[in-house]
Parts: structure tokens; sequence; C-alpha cells
């Protein structure tokens, strides 16, 4: 026999995290994880760091042309990168 109040455990887990202020922290990993599938890997070679601070992700480029170029598409790859995750993490990119 089912009971009345059941719930999926997928929504009741989501709820727990944001009751306590974890989710933030969990799309976080996620943009960070999706680098690589939304640039790509030869991008992600050149890539030494990635960190999030105050919605600001901030990407170590070894190579000042790709920095460069990237600089330049700076605002379509906050839009994908968002998109990737599906929640509005970062609202800027700083390219150390």
């Amino acid at each position: 026999m089912r009971k009345q109040n059941t719930e999926i455990l997928g929504d009741v887990i989501r709820q727990v995290l944001r009751e306590n202020h974890l989710d933030g922290r969990l799309y976080e990993v996620q943009l960070i994880r999706s680098w690589e599938t939304v640039l790509g890997t030869y991008i992600n070679s050149y890539t030494e760091n990635l960190y999030i601070k105050n919605k600001i992700l901030y990407a170590k480029i070894s190579s000042a042309a790709l920095r460069h170029e990237l600089f330049l598409s700076k605002s379509i790859l906050i839009g994908n990168l968002n998109k990737a995750v599906g929640v509005q993490v970062i609202n800027d990119i700083h390219f150390l």
C-alpha cells in the first residue's frame, strides 16, 4: 500500500540543499565541471586553474593569444556556461 504524502527523492534533496544554502556551491561545481564540455578539450588543455568567487569565474589561461580570444567572446561564454548548468551562476569572467 502506498502512502499519500510521498515525494520524489530528487525534489527532497534539492529542497534540503536549498534550505541549508548549499545549492549555490553545487551549481558552482557543476559550472566548473562543464568548462571542458562547453569550451572543448583544446581550450581546456590551456586552462590551468578555475575558481568562482562572488559570482565571478576566474580562469588562468596559459596562452596569451587564447586568453585574448576568450576575452573577446566573454559574454557568449558566460551565457553558454550558465546555460549548461541551467541557473545564473556567474555574472563575469576574469582571465588571468
